[in-house]
């Protein structure tokens, strides 16, 4: 592995499994995605944030504007194959989330200064980034 720094040209996708955020506190996952962020990656992260925990990740966010250079703050979307059904479907996912958390969903998390926008409707999610 390289220790070079990436080009600010390059464009990474950090693919994130769940099983990677999933032990950690709440706290700690923030700190996490906020130090990929500030790598100016893109994440793809397998389920989704509580609530409180996306929240705080846009309040952490809003506080590093102005106090790091060249940070302009996130995008932010997320997907989950739960929502939009009937009631029997929005029962399953519901059972599904008990056993196995958020992870039927998917978060899209990019730096600001990378994306210029994520459409978001019930059945996908458009990045559209900025060119350079």
């Amino acid at each position: 592995m390289s220790s070079k720094k990436s080009d600010n040209k390059d464009l990474t996708i950090h693919f994130m499994p769940y099983s990677e955020i999933e032990k950690e506190n709440s706290s700690n996952r923030i700190k996490k995605i906020l130090g990929i962020i500030l790598q100016n990656k893109i994440i793809v992260l397998q389920g989704r944030l509580r609530y409180e925990e996306e929240t705080r990740l846009i309040e952490d966010t809003m506080a590093l504007i102005g106090n790091v250079p060249g940070f302009r703050g996130i995008e932010i979307a997320e997907i989950s194959s739960g929502e939009n059904g009937g009631l029997f479907d929005l029962m399953k996912h519901n059972i599904v989330k008990i056993l196995v958390g958020e992870r039927d969903a998917m978060t899209v998390i990019g730096p600001a200064n990378l994306v210029k926008e994520i459409k978001r409707n019930p059945k996908k999610i458009e990045l559209m980034l900025k060119r350079k």
